[in-house]
């Protein structure tokens, strides 16, 4: 359905009507402003001793104000008559302490807490910046006087971000965040490991789901099926990626068993984990990418070999940290062999490429 603002007959908008909306422009400009500072600024170091029940409340009270303002701008530019320029003041001015309540708050948070939590914050609270100078913009840009579909969904939009603080991992400081990370992670190689193994099972043509061979007679074509030697290769890589979802497991575990955020170098410790954990799945995507026919055997030891180090270091970063007592060595040490295993296959098997 069109927006109504060429339809003939349409109600022409009101004497006034886009004057009114002016405090709004002003607030847009100032919500970027906002964006911009939380995107790049640092969080302050606060003077007075920092809590962390404290700051979630505060956090959790900010978004939902936000939310509520959302809703209230959007209603008043929902139906006629259109809020008076006095009305849009008070409305635009509203939103705009609204959202610099929600920057605030963010700001409290220190560097010392972790580096995986305040990303997790500054997301948060960026999406909710976001999401208001989206539904800013939408009123701006609608005809007056008519709710648009755009404009219904820009404000759900600040309502869902608005609620994404309460699925902020709140546990033991930087040790929830990290655990959340490291979980995210497992999630998308665990999709990607058996994505891997389907197409492997589902026999010679991993490409049969989108190839019909009537169209384009390419049955038998070496680009669109695994030889033997490709599996034998392939068999070693689906190793490391085995490999990979055991590490973040086993790891995930220990965190949750033993991670703590007492002080600053056990903080560090959890965000060096959780920052090289991020590497993980980029490295499992990219060797599984390149295990699709035709493959290039030398392209496939390259990915392997970066992901093989990837998943050392996490392990070497593991062991060191304080995640890693002497009973969980165990694991640390039959991971380490299994990857260094995987990978001198894959060596062998491309050795003749070389």
């Amino acid at each position: 359905a069109g927006s109504g603002r060429d339809a003939p007959g349409a109600p022409a908008a009101a004497p006034g009507a886009m004057e009114a909306r002016e405090p709004l422009r002003d607030v847009r400009g100032a919500l970027r402003a906002v964006l911009a500072r939380v995107r790049e600024g640092e969080p302050g170091e606060g003077r007075e001793p920092f809590e962390l029940p404290r700051f979630w409340d505060a956090l959790g009270q900010t978004f939902q104000v936000t939310s509520q303002e959302a809703t209230k701008l959007s209603l008043a530019f929902s139906r006629p008559p259109v809020p008076s320029a006095e009305d849009c003041r008070k409305l635009s001015e509203d939103v705009q302490n609204a959202i610099l309540a929600v920057a605030t708050v963010y700001y409290w948070l220190p560097k010392g807490q972790g580096t995986t939590l305040r990303k997790m914050v500054r997301d948060a609270t960026t999406e909710v910046v976001e999401g208001m100078i989206q539904l800013t913009d939408t009123i701006l840009n609608a005809p007056v006087e008519s709710l648009s579909q755009e404009q219904l969904i820009s404000t759900g939009g600040v309502w869902e971000a608005c609620e994404q603080v309460s699925n902020l991992p709140r546990g033991e400081y930087n040790q929830a965040a990290v655990a959340s990370a490291l979980t995210a992670c497992l999630g998308v190689v665990k999709d990607a490991v058996e994505e891997m193994e389907h197409a492997l099972v589902e026999g010679q043509d991993p490409y049969g789901d989108i190839m019909e061979d009537e169209e384009l007679g390419l049955r038998g074509n070496r680009d669109t099926y695994w030889s033997e030697a490709d599996r034998q290769l392939l068999s070693s890589c689906m190793g490391l990626m085995k490999a990979s979802k055991a590490c973040l497991k086993k790891v995930l575990g220990a965190v949750k068993a033993y991670g703590k955020a007492d002080s600053p170098e056990q903080i560090a410790q959890l965000d060096d984990l959780a920052d090289i954990a991020n590497e993980i799945s980029p490295s499992v995507d990219e060797l599984a990418l390149s295990m699709y026919p035709p493959v290039n055997p030398l392209a496939v030891r390259l990915n392997a070999a970066k992901l093989a180090s990837v998943l050392k270091k996490v392990l070497e970063i593991a062991k060191t940290s304080h995640v890693c007592p002497p009973t969980e060595e165990g694991w640390v040490q039959f991971l380490n062999g299994a990857v260094d295993h995987n990978m001198n296959k894959v060596k062998n098997f491309t050795q003749g490429q070389l």
